[in-house]
């Protein structure tokens, strides 16, 4: 199987970790095809073949694509700047190209700089609305997906401000969501029977309207609906309904449910950085090809001081490859 590494914002610690991240892959028997600049990249992959376009590998290669020359000067600031932002929407773009004609088989990605990218003049506000829109699809057609070793998390709404999630949580985001949770998990070969909670919005699950209506006007028709799809329907999986959210993370945490579907971004990545910092993958569910990125950002700080744990790329693209399946 091959996989293309998209190695993010280059005056972040993206081209390190997916250099590390490339040659264990591929000491596990996995071609990887590495995009971004290549001479930045190859100073980490020396004696790794430079092309520049997408090439079949044999098992176990690893192939620098070259997607332009960044200014050195741009990288050592380490921060944001628009010739930064630039290059890192270059190697995404490249590295999706890769995997849509058949070149790779899954999409890993190192982390951008949303306003690096949209200082290059492309409004950004995360890889995983980039990649629908790319793809066809609305942002509400793809699920962003946290999966780690202790919680596997669904996001309803992902990057908007809090006082519009209430109008933008509907009843088919919450159905799409709970459904691609489940399909995941089902996928990674989750327990027969494993249970999925679908979190609610407010306090105390709405304590029966005082503190909002969502859960019984939204969420509860969306649960019903999600029961009647698969992986529920078949008993697969059990979908146990709407659980307040503090009491399903809770839950979640002591391994007495499987996966929780959140309302909005920071009620699951609160927990997830908590409890699964640098081994939960992120996973964008609903595009024609699978993608899994790493849960943290770009780490200005310590790119600049050159420490790059490439943990969280390698569980990436270790996730990707099991969602991917065999050629």
């Amino acid at each position: 199987m091959t996989l293309a590494f998209a190695t993010g914002d280059p005056a972040g610690v993206g081209p390190a970790v997916s250099a590390v991240a490339a040659l264990e892959i591929a000491r596990e028997g996995e071609a990887v095809l590495v995009l971004g600049d290549a001479t930045q990249l190859a100073a980490r992959l020396p004696g790794v073949r430079v092309v520049p376009h997408a090439v079949a590998l044999a098992p176990g290669e690893i192939a620098i694509v070259d997607t332009g020359r960044v200014d050195p000067a741009a990288i050592a600031k380490h921060s944001p700047s628009r010739e930064v932002g630039a290059a890192q929407l270059r190697a995404l773009d490249a590295a999706t190209r890769a995997v849509r004609d058949g070149h790779a088989r899954a999409l890993v990605t190192a982390p951008t700089s949303k306003e690096a990218v949209t200082m290059s003049g492309t409004p950004f506000v995360g890889q995983t609305e980039h990649l629908a829109r790319g793809a066809g699809l609305r942002d509400d057609e793809v699920t962003m997906l946290f999966l780690g070793p202790r919680l596997r998390l669904a996001l309803v709404t992902t990057h908007l401000a809090v006082r519009d999630v209430p109008r933008e949580i509907t009843k088919e985001r919450v159905e799409r969501a709970t459904v691609h949770l489940g399909e995941a998990l089902a996928r990674l070969g989750r327990p027969h029977g494993a249970k999925v909670a679908v979190a609610a919005l407010n306090p105390h699950a709405g304590e029966s309207g005082m503190f909002g209506d969502e859960e019984a006007r939204v969420i509860a028709p969306a649960v019903d609906a999600a029961r009647t799809r698969e992986p529920y329907a078949s008993g697969r999986l059990s979908l146990i309904g709407i659980v307040p959210a503090e009491t399903a993370l809770r839950r979640a945490a002591e391994g007495a449910i499987d996966g929780v579907v959140a309302m909005m971004h920071d009620q699951a990545t609160i927990a997830s950085k908590l409890l699964d910092w640098g081994a939960a993958v992120n996973v964008t569910w609903g595009l024609p090809f699978v993608r899994a990125s790493v849960d943290h950002g770009v780490a200005y700080d310590a790119a600049a001081r050159d420490e790059a744990d490439a943990a969280g790329m390698i569980a990436a693209a270790r996730c990707a490859r099991v969602l991917a399946g065999s050629p």
